[in-house]
């Protein structure tokens, strides 16, 4: 393992690991590229791929042109061997968790600006050449589609490079401003550098974009766990070229400054606008505002239960302490395969047997962790002072006491390497790495994530479920189930674990993601997010009223981006000069028909 390159590190670049988390990141490579078969690169079949309906003599011209307006030379041409790289070293060319051949959504070249005002000579450069650009932050969603562009030959505009700024921290306000390249390790130690006694809210791994998993509406797990609805403030380069802020950021400061109350408060007069640049293609947020936390005491716990069947009576107490705000984060409920994965040890470790992993193995794991022969985890943390927390905890422990054989444990009852204690970090804005150990649970390991929402009861949870654990059944892959509560309604997220050297598989996983979104919509339920191969697909079970939804982002998309410039088809949403051409993905027939297109 000396072979490896330094990871990168914050010192040295926007997207890397914080000091305090080198020899941990280091330990996490070595256990990864340990079952690594894959060579680092593969010969491409073709060195460069070029937009649509643009020949090598116009790409040729427009990119000198690009290089024109920017200030540095900030332009690359992606004729280079693709590599995947890993977590901290991710590309910014294609997807490095790819589930379809590697080489079939790549962009063209990658663009670097260094400000609002270069994002927007881009944009304006695009509409001249017609060329179809792909913004991204940082590119690590990964999950669901990394930076790969939904239109193979795009330009991908990497904003995080060189736009990657704290731009305020507010001690009084508990709140910051951030450009897209601003990780959570990075905003996390800036924040620890001020000594104020303010946290941040972080989804399970720390290295994506604070201002990237907004806009895709992702969450974490402090009460500040809605990234997006803690949001205030946004600044956006729309598909025109024309700059644009929304809130009270539309009124101008004095003498040329902010407006002191943009980061205070999320709406301006007249229509809320902000949502509709969440989970869109309708412009290309430069900067962001957030709320910070105030720091507080906290506990966090787990309960651990029996029987599979305990399944129903765990949602059902988790809805009434969820909707009267007892439960104080966004906890999560987890199978106890998770338990087993999260070690970092490899699926061989557990089970040398056909098929999939069977529950007497996972029986048989769990005597080799703390706590035995165990069916489902509730990982949660209270918030407050000491005797709020104290009477909290009271409740829970009785209502979670009704299931038979249930077990609560503090971090101080379990091993300093258990889980417990990443959770512990995670839920009070610590920016972590442990949960890239479940991924070493298969060589060459990448990872779909199907993320529909059920409501916080259990025989909605219960069909969810089924429907999902057959179907992995049937596909031939394991099921890890992790429900999110906020409240009123449940994250369920299936994460399919894949190796990406092996066709088959790759197959088979599109395959089981295609067949769950038909079965959950016929039962109505939704994705709440969802890699870019299947967009166009949850976007048409959201087909009430003749698809009224889908109608309505179209006729938005055609109003703000007439020549179809901006990252068409992502989300399932297409310009006029797409759509109808071959371009949606709604199976894997229609994966067949467009090949020559991807």
């Amino acid at each position: 393992m000396s072979k490896f390159k330094p990871i990168p590190t914050l010192a040295s670049g926007h997207s890397g690991i914080p000091e305090r988390l080198q020899a941990e990141a280091k330990a996490a490579k070595e256990r990864s590229y340990s079952l690594k078969t894959l060579p680092e690169s593969i010969p491409r079949q073709k060195p460069l791929k070029l937009p649509p309906n643009i020949t090598q003599e116009t790409f040729d011209v427009a990119i000198t042109a690009l290089e024109k307006v920017l200030i540095k030379q900030a332009v690359e041409l992606n004729n280079k061997p693709l590599v995947d790289g890993w977590y901290m070293e991710h590309p910014n060319t294609h997807d490095a968790y790819h589930v379809i051949e590697q080489e079939e959504m790549v962009c063209s070249a990658v663009v670097y600006p260094s400000n609002a005002s270069e994002v927007q000579s881009i944009v304006k450069w695009a509409n001249e050449f017609k060329i179809p650009i792909y913004p991204i932050s940082m590119g690590r969603n990964l999950g669901y589609g990394g930076a790969a562009p939904r239109v193979p030959g795009s330009v991908v505009v990497d904003l995080g490079r060189n736009m990657n700024k704290v731009l305020n921290i507010d001690e009084e306000n508990a709140s910051c401003m951030v450009e897209p390249g601003v990780s959570y390790f990075k905003l996390y130690e800036e924040v620890q550098k001020t000594g104020l006694p303010l946290w941040i809210d972080t989804p399970d791994l720390g290295g994506g974009s604070v201002l990237g998993n907004a806009i895709d509406r992702g969450v974490g797990y402090t009460p500040y766990g809605d990234h997006f609805a803690n949001h205030c403030g946004m600044e956006i380069v729309l598909p025109n070229g024309e700059l644009l802020r929304t809130g009270m950021g539309a009124i101008p400061g004095k003498d040329g400054a902010d407006n002191p109350t943009w980061t205070c408060f999320q709406h301006a007069f007249g229509p809320s606008i902000d949502g509709i640049f969440s989970q869109s293609n309708f412009g290309i947020v430069t900067k962001m505002g957030f709320w910070l936390m105030p720091a507080t005491e906290y506990q966090s716990y787990m309960i651990t239960f029996p029987r599979e069947d305990d399944f129903e009576k765990i949602v059902d107490i988790i809805r009434p302490l969820a909707v009267k705000r007892i439960l104080g984060n966004v906890p999560q409920l987890r199978h106890a395969i998770q338990e087993l994965a999260v070690t970092g040890k490899p699926r061989s470790h557990w089970y040398s047997g056909p098929g999939r992993v069977t529950r007497e193995a996972i029986r048989e794991g769990l005597k080799e962790l703390p706590f035995g022969n165990i069916s489902w985890v509730f990982y949660g943390t209270q918030y407050g002072d000491q005797a709020s927390i104290s009477s909290q905890l009271a409740l829970i422990k009785v209502e979670f006491g009704k299931i038979p054989g249930s077990k609560f444990y503090l971090p101080s009852d379990v091993p300093a390497d258990h889980y417990l204690h990443s959770r512990v970090q995670v839920c009070s804005g610590v920016p972590v790495l442990k949960e890239l150990d479940w991924l070493n649970w298969k060589p060459n390991a990448a990872h779909l994530f199907f993320s529909p929402i059920t409501p916080t009861k259990s025989k909605d949870a219960r069909k969810i479920h089924t429907i999902i654990e057959k179907l992995h059944q049937n596909w031939g892959f394991d099921t890890f189930p992790t429900l999110c509560v906020a409240g009123r309604e449940m994250h369920y997220i299936a994460n399919i674990v894949y190796n990406r050297a092996d066709p088959d598989e790759k197959s088979r996983a599109r395959g089981l993601m295609r067949e769950m979104i038909s079965a959950a919509a016929k039962e109505g339920f939704g994705e709440y997010r969802t890699h870019l191969l299947f967009a166009d697909q949850v976007a048409e079970t959201y087909s009430w009223n003749d698809g009224a939804l889908r109608k309505f982002n179209e006729t938005i998309k055609d109003a703000l981006d007439p020549n179809g410039i901006l990252a068409p088809g992502r989300n399932g949403i297409w310009p006029r000069s797409y759509r109808d051409q071959g371009w949606e993905l709604i199976g894997e027939k229609a994966k067949d028909v467009t090949k020559a297109r991807l």
